[in-house]
């Protein structure tokens, strides 16, 4: 059921975050970005000014059911104009579907955009009403995957390190997948079939990619089960040329990621430091955010801070050109129109590969070691992207 109208106390934008639970470190770069930017968040006002925009968070719990009930009190409570979320490959689609119930404009990101539409039942010819989102697809992730593959030469047989989750499904789809497009570039893709996550052996996998000489293997598999993987394979002296891999990069940076990084594993880079982009609201450099978020938190940066900002961004430029901003359908008919340069790049809905999707560009990347941290990520192909320059050349593993 549509809700036409949103609070008439001010204007607000929810967000849920996975604060508590097993993806509450996932939440780090969104709760940065929502501290950082909420005293200063406003849009112009009918006739000069500006009009304040306040922020409202609830906690996920890193539970679907839990984050659906966190809509329902964003919208009931809260009366938001619009709600942005990020992180969960279950908890991400349930915020979705929650606002496409309730009424209320919704953006996400960092999830595949297929996952996004064919995850959630729908159909490119009848678009989600209130639901958008950003992100890359599986395609591209495939075809930025082939491009290093093809650093060690053009023909490659690689092992399919898949789940047996929604995830491990859609990159096997034979239509909107992973597959096609790497094979349609020549290489023999071998799939001893999903794993249940978490992983507890990978005897089977390991056994099938030796006999099928896979001399590269591709996964999307947590930091935990990537370096299990990695472990085992060396016990019993299987050597792929390359891992790639397009999942573990986003979790928090311990022993388990310093591991693959030594084992020069290859994977996406959507967001650096050095991304030439600036956010829409501050002109802040992503050079300057990342450091900011470095300063702030003694941590390393990662990877979501870039679209975790450009939620932000997009949210505020939602209200700020809605006929009328405390219209719910007005706000997510502006999302719908949006084209505007973000911290996560140029972020288009008008030209998506789909409607209710705008797309990230993806380049190369691989972990390499540095004087200012123990590893630094390097882009490494960048064919689908060329503004980003490469830093340095594909090591192989072997």
């Amino acid at each position: 059921m549509r809700r036409a109208r949103g609070g008439t106390d001010g204007l607000c934008i929810g967000a849920v975050v996975p604060r508590t639970g097993r993806l509450a470190k996932l939440g780090d770069p969104l709760s940065f970005v929502l501290e950082r930017l909420a005293p200063r968040l406003s849009v112009p006002a009918r006739g000069a000014g500006r009009r304040p925009v306040r922020l409202a968070v609830r906690d996920s719990l890193s539970q679907p059911a839990a984050a659906r009930r966190a809509v329902a009190e964003l919208v009931d409570q809260e009366r938001v104009q619009l709600v942005v979320t990020m992180a969960g490959t279950k908890v991400l689609p349930a915020v979705a579907d929650a606002c496409e119930e309730a009424g209320v404009a919704c953006v996400t990101t960092t999830f595949p955009w297929q996952a996004f539409v064919h995850g959630r039942g729908g159909d490119p010819r009848r678009p989600f009403a209130w639901t958008y989102h950003f992100a890359w697809g599986l395609d591209d992730i495939a075809a930025v995957f082939a491009e290093m593959w093809e650093q060690l030469g053009t023909r490659h047989t690689v092992g399919c390190l898949w789940n047996d989750d929604l995830q491990g499904g859609l990159l096997r789809h034979q239509e909107h997948g992973f597959v096609p497009v790497a094979a349609a570039r020549g290489h023999h893709l071998v799939d001893p079939g999903g794993y249940q996550e978490p992983a507890g052996d990978f005897t089977t996998s390991l056994d099938f990619f030796r006999e099928y000489g896979a001399d590269i293997v591709t996964s999307a598999a947590t930091a935990e089960d990537l370096a299990l993987f990695h472990r085992q394979a060396r016990e019993r002296t299987l050597r792929p040329r390359l891992i790639t891999c397009s999942r573990w990069l986003a979790y928090p940076r311990g022993a388990t990621v310093t591991e693959l990084d030594r084992a020069g594993v290859a994977t996406l880079v959507y967001w650096s430091p050095r991304h030439p982009y600036r956010s829409s609201l501050d002109n802040t450099t992503a050079a300057q955010l990342a450091d900011d978020y470095e300063q702030r938190t003694g941590n390393p940066w990662l990877q979501p801070l870039g679209p975790a900002h450009a939620l932000l961004e997009v949210a505020v430029h939602a209200l700020a050109t809605a006929e009328d901003p405390t219209d719910r359908q007005a706000v997510a008919d502006s999302v719908g129109r949006t084209r505007l340069p973000t911290m996560a790049g140029l972020l288009d809905w008008t030209t998506g590969p789909t409607p209710n999707v705008a797309l990230v560009p993806l380049v190369g990347g691989q972990w390499k070691p540095s004087r200012h941290h123990r590893h630094e990520l390097a882009v490494v192909a960048n064919s689908r992207c060329p503004e980003i320059p490469l830093e340095a050349d594909l090591t192989p593993a072997y």
